[in-house]
């Protein structure tokens, strides 16, 4: 009997077609690189932009958050020598980057309840500000 040439002969085994050989550097890890003769993890860039991206939407989540709760702090007439509510204006007045403020921010109301109807318009405006701002860097970063 005649041995068809595509047949293995010995001990090689049967290549499928269209198939190549790997060597060993191809056919290692794709999350690891090697830099100095040393492996290392590759770090995904994608969630890295999107750690980064939930970290300022967060940030900007917290800021609106001070505005809102120090505005009602105003409203409900709390205690602003408590450490904690003053705390929150503090912030609050910080959060405010001056636009926003409660003395000269971008309405300012006369008469009776001004500092009340300032604090939610001004302060209100700057929580819908910071949370639009967070939302769109978030929409920025992400990949």
């Amino acid at each position: 009997m005649a041995s068809d040439s595509s047949e293995p002969q010995g001990n090689e085994a049967p290549e499928p077609s269209g198939s190549k050989s790997v060597s060993k550097d191809e056919g290692a890890s794709t999350d690891e690189k090697t830099t100095g003769g040393r492996r290392t993890p590759d770090i995904d860039v994608a969630v890295l932009r999107a750690k980064i991206a939930q970290v300022v939407w967060v940030v900007c989540v917290v800021l609106a958050l001070f505005l809102a709760v120090g505005a009602l702090c105003i409203a409900l007439g709390a205690n602003e020598n408590n450490g904690l509510v003053s705390f929150v204006l503090s912030m609050a007045d910080t959060a405010g980057l001056g636009v926003f403020s409660l003395e000269d921010g971008i309405k300012t109301f006369d008469g009776e309840n001004a500092e009340i109807k300032n604090a939610l318009f001004n302060w209100g405006l700057g929580a819908i500000f910071w949370l639009i701002l967070g939302r769109v860097l978030d929409r920025v970063i992400r990949p």
